[in-house]
């Protein structure tokens, strides 16, 4: 395929409207990992949660969207609480082992997509019963309403998340245990807390993205272990372990180049190709990717959001 100067702008484009889901789902990881120090592959269960809370709040019980995603959010965030308070906070008062937490987050996304499988079958599904959305010509470049709504969704949502951690105290109460548990706790900050805080933001981000991906293409439950989770996964340590919104920036690279492969690469072996790119990364990039910037102005105040982790757990 010859790629023309209108071609790559499409393709650019498509890929920067793909980069509003991928983005959520990699900052909701990046934060759980900063906070808590855990890898948390069971963020794919709860997506498989918030997907099908809210396909049955539309297809099945044909409620407004507003109320669909409120019970998105709601059910996403009780089971993001549940996981934490009767999962990690046992392995941790356990001192469990890296692999114990690798096996309970894994084991939780795969009983989350059997269960969904079981009830709702292996067949793909959308929210919507269309996903047909108005278009508008900007030059060559085809912009969809969607693409619009996506991308404003989710630099609302960053939006909202920087101030979050920047002017309430819950905010920084979370930040001051993601660095200094014990030193946090001496100050009266609570260190469980805080990790709940974790897991209800990174809920949140996690619906909004899984509401996005259901109103464009449909989605095979087990999609978000299979994929959307490797993007998640690949970005956090792209931009090093605990640097949240490089994470985000990470992840809008990462569609880029998905958009963009189509060129050289058939569909059919793009699964492979993230595959193999995550391999990759933890091979050559295992620190993350070093960028020498130096901060002015926000890139100051956002520097708190990017100390890396000291120590992390599977």
């Amino acid at each position: 395929m010859e790629l023309t100067l209108e071609l790559a702008a499409q393709l650019a484009w498509t890929g920067l409207a793909s980069s509003s889901y991928y983005c959520l789902f990699a900052v909701a990881f990046a934060l759980v990992l900063k906070v808590s120090r855990v890898w948390n592959f069971g963020q794919a269960g709860l997506m498989v949660v918030a997907y099908f809370a809210m396909f049955v709040c539309l297809q099945r019980l044909k409620l407004p969207v507003p109320a669909s995603l409120a019970v998105g959010f709601a059910a996403t965030m009780a089971a993001a609480l549940a996981l934490e308070r009767f999962g990690f906070r046992v392995l941790r008062q356990r001192n469990s082992s890296v692999l114990t937490y690798f096996i309970f987050t894994i084991a939780f996304s795969q009983c989350a997509i059997y269960v969904a499988e079981l009830i709702f079958g292996t067949d793909p599904k959308t929210l919507f019963a269309s996903i047909v959305w108005p278009v508008m010509l900007v030059g060559p470049v085809v912009v969809s309403h969607w693409d619009m709504i996506a991308l404003t969704v989710t630099l609302a949502l960053f939006a909202g998340l920087y101030v979050f951690v920047r002017k309430t105290r819950e905010g920084k109460a979370m930040i001051a245990v993601s660095d200094e548990p014990d030193l946090a706790e001496m100050y009266g900050m609570s260190r469980n807390r805080a990790y709940g805080v974790a897991m209800l933001l990174a809920a949140v981000m996690m619906t909004a993205g899984m509401f996005l991906i259901g109103t464009r293409a449909a989605m095979y439950p087990a999609t978000p272990l299979n994929q959307f989770l490797i993007y998640a996964v690949i970005a956090t340590i792209l931009a090093g372990i605990g640097n949240i919104f490089r994470a985000a920036l990470a992840a809008v690279g990462l569609a880029l180049l998905q958009s963009f492969s189509v060129l050289f690469i058939a569909s059919k072996w793009q699964i492979l190709m993230l595959y193999v790119l995550i391999f990759v990364v933890i091979i050559v990039f295992p620190r993350g990717v070093t960028l020498n910037l130096r901060r002015h102005g926000p890139m100051r105040e956002a520097a708190v959001l990017e100390a890396p982790a000291e120590e992390d757990k599977a």
